[in-house]
């Protein structure tokens, strides 16, 4: 902006060409123009109209590829002299300096001609051409500047000759600049000022660049913005320079060393009003506006593919970019932003994005304020839910600038297919969706509320229109921050498809009403059941007196039947804020893939039974080995001696330790794998199994040369009780089978 070439303009920041119509009265040196710029020499022969000429983008000044057309009267009728106005997008009227005739005709005849056949609101471009300037020795510009200022679309005028190629070049280089740097969306020749839109734009990108939020732009901030717009930084004297000028021209456009806004809008309306409106054009494509200065699509909304059953997330360099701009505006420090900063935040922005039900939707601190948490949080659901308006949003915040990358696009993680999460039983996913289902009034609000720490006090503060169909807000599982995300389901006999698609499903109903399981039931076997989408049943309202269900069974006997959790008492009626362990429980129900999560509970289920199996042997093998067998004769050579001296032998003694030192060892190595996982399933589970296994573990004891042996069975997996019962039964098979052996040898001895 300040000093330096402007930096090459990007594809969508420029039209793809430029198309150039050259007009006049007959014989005013229109087609020569157009020869002496190809030839770089006058023609001697002249046709009456030359062929359309095409220039390629890389012989022409702005990279943009230039076609020329040209006009005869002789040769071409009104009809197509009217399509080709249509088609242009700059007009050259081209007349003779030494024909007043010529002159007249700009006016009388070709200026309302091309307004009649264009729009009001979008004038084509003009650029008056006074050729044959070799034959005279004046100019005609005195006669031509009331022209200029009675019509505003008119860009320049240029006197030059075909005969000598004056200014011929710079003809066609005007006539480009008038398409790419029109000065009519920028400056009202009349007033002598900048339009609104323009000022609107640029205030904006002040905002933006000012990122310490002060008011002015630091030499910093300035070498900041002069290299992402032009890709030259500033000498500190050419910093100076331009503050000077600035000071010189108005008093309050630079204050404490900075430029204040009213100096940077100054500065660009010298630049316009010296010519130099290519300066602030660069600037505007920077910053995503297009030659009508709104923000272009393609700036707002860059490409981003998102498969099925994939989610959108913001990344690290997303939160970063996020945390700073939080920080850029929480001027008081209190961590939380105020409806005064928050208005100063949005004044980037054509509207303002968030309504008054944000405010129920993510966390605030006592005077309902949006903390910082809540900030993230807000534009993690924005993200989730709608990646389009986030892009958006994100875009009018300038992220791609400040963070120089190619879109907003790089700020957003799509996760995988969720079928792949399913097959590896993992997820990379940080953003899990919960709907919230139930009979009206049964509590959901007070669910979603208690996510964000409201117990039912501050509930009841909420106005009706200001209610909020969603709550977010970050759980830690296993000691990872991941974000919860429920969604209120309005009642209804049929769920559609986009109610039924989520993460995890929380059924809610009322304890206090007899009514309430039912619903929940029915929705559950309508459309989850058969489902790979886990579920938790909610028993909400659990400080009222709880009545008894007009259902066919109860929530627990529901529960136990279709292998979930027992129903989760839930009461937001507190003094503190409601306890989260159901939020905890949610998150890691959706974090483990369906898959996983009902195999490890119908596992768990079976434990019991098998436990009881592993039991019985174990009782069968202690009284084996462990019996007092008495022999009155004591001889060492009747079966009952040579039974009872092979199970006291040494070999089998350290058979049997090895066996068990070895079932022992693999035990603790399961059980310290899948320990954390299994502390997140149902607590009334895991007490009616801790309770088996401590049966066992009672009987479960055994004497070797090196004192007792316990076996700690704990949380045994299925695949742990599997190995250990197949290790007891060889080992048990193995003594029965040896002692048998030796008895029908020492019996056939006895026969010989």
């Amino acid at each position: 902006m300040l000093a330096g070439r402007a930096r090459p303009l990007r594809a969508a920041d420029m039209k793809k060409d430029v198309r150039i119509l050259l007009v006049g009265e007959p014989r005013v040196g229109k087609t020569s123009l157009i020869m002496s710029l190809v030839s770089e020499e006058f023609p001697e022969e002249v046709p009456p109209r030359a062929e359309e000429i095409t220039i390629p983008a890389d012989v022409t000044p702005e990279r943009v590829p230039t076609h020329i057309v040209d006009y005869s009267e002789a040769e071409q009728s009104d009809e197509q002299l009217h399509q080709e106005i249509s088609q242009a997008n700059v007009i050259c009227i081209v007349y003779a300096v030494n024909n007043k005739h010529s002159i007249d005709k700009v006016t009388s005849r070709w200026i309302p001609l091309i307004n009649e056949r264009t729009d009001k609101d979008s004038r084509l471009p003009l650029i008056l051409v006074g050729n044959k300037s070799d034959l005279v020795d004046y100019s005609s510009m005195e006669t031509i500047l009331p022209i200029m200022n009675q019509y505003t679309e008119i860009e320049t005028c240029v006197e030059c000759s075909a005969k000598n190629l004056k200014n011929i070049s710079e003809l066609f280089y005007y006539a480009q600049k008038a398409v790419l740097h029109p000065t009519g969306p920028l400056y009202c020749p009349e007033e002598k000022e900048m339009k609104p839109a323009c000022i609107k734009a640029l205030t904006r990108i002040f905002k933006i660049s000012d990122q310490d939020n002060d008011g002015t732009l630091n030499d910093a901030e300035l070498n900041f913005f002069q290299r992402i717009c032009f890709n030259t930084p500033l000498a500190p004297q050419a910093l100076e320079d331009v503050k000077n000028v600035v000071r010189k021209h108005i008093s309050d456009g630079v204050a404490d060393s900075g430029l204040t806004l009213k100096g940077f809008l100054f500065l660009h309306t010298l630049f316009i009003q010296r010519g130099r409106h290519e300066t602030t054009w660069t600037v505007l494509r920077r910053f995503g506006y297009d030659d009508d200065l709104d923000l272009t699509p393609e700036y707002l909304f860059p490409l981003l593919k998102i498969p099925p059953d994939c989610t959108t997330e913001l990344n690290h360099h997303a939160y970063l970019f996020l945390q700073s701009t939080f920080d850029k505006h929480d001027l008081d420090r209190d961590c939380a932003l105020s409806p005064d900063e928050l208005k100063d935040l949005f004044q980037v922005f054509p509207y303002i994005p968030w309504g008054p039900d944000v405010n129920n939707t993510v966390c605030t601190n006592e005077r309902g304020w949006i903390t910082y948490q809540g900030f993230l949080s807000q534009w993690t659901l924005t993200t989730y839910l709608d990646v389009q308006r986030c892009l958006e949003y994100l875009g009018y915040l300038g992220y791609s600038i400040l963070t120089e990358q190619e879109s907003q696009a790089s700020a957003i993680t799509v996760t995988r297919d969720k079928k792949i999460d399913l097959q590896k039983k993992q997820t990379q996913r940080n953003v899990f969706r919960c709907n919230v289902i139930g009979m009206k009034n049964c509590g959901k609000s007070g669910v979603l509320q208690a996510l964000l720490g409201r117990n039912l006090s501050r509930q009841k503060k909420i106005r009706d229109d200001h209610k909020s169909y969603y709550a977010i807000n970050t759980v830690y599982v296993y000691g990872q921050e991941k974000y919860l995300l429920l969604h209120d389901i309005s009642e209804s006999e049929l769920l559609t498809e986009a109610e039924i698609v989520c993460d995890v499903v929380c059924l809610v109903y009322d304890v206090s009403n007899p009514k309430s399981f039912e619903y929940c039931a029915r929705i559950f076997k309508q459309h989850f059941m058969d489902s790979r989408i886990p579920c938790l049943i909610i028993a909400a309202k659990s400080d009222l007196h709880e009545v008894k269900q007009e259902y066919s069974i109860s929530p627990a006997d529901f529960c136990r039947k279709h292998k979930m959790p027992p129903p989760q008492a839930f009461t937001c009626n507190t003094a503190d804020a409601p306890s989260k362990d159901i939020f905890v429980k949610l998150t890691t129900m959706a974090m483990y893939p369906e898959d996983q999560y009902r195999d490890r509970l119908s596992r768990d289920m079976g434990n019991t039974d098998r436990i009881e199996n592993l039991r019985k042997i174990w009782v069968f093998l202690k009284t084996a080995f462990h019996a007092r067998l008495r022999c009155m004769c004591t001889c060492n050579r009747c079966t009952f001696c040579i039974c009872q001296n092979f199970l006291n032998s040494d070999l089998l003694q350290s058979v049997k330790n090895k066996i068990f030192t070895a079932v022992l060892n693999r035990l603790r190595a399961r059980v310290a794998e899948w320990g954390a996982m299994l502390l997140a399933d149902d607590e009334g589970s895991i007490t009616h199994q801790v309770h088996a296994v401590s049966s066992v573990e009672d009987s479960i004891f055994m004497e070797s040369s090196h004192g007792p042996l316990f076996l700690e069975a704990r949380h045994v997996t299925q695949a742990d009780l599997k190995s250990s019962t197949f290790w007891l039964r060889a080992s048990f098979g193995a003594t029965v089978f040896a002692v048998l052996g030796f008895a029908m040898y020492k019996a056939l001895l006895k026969q010989r």
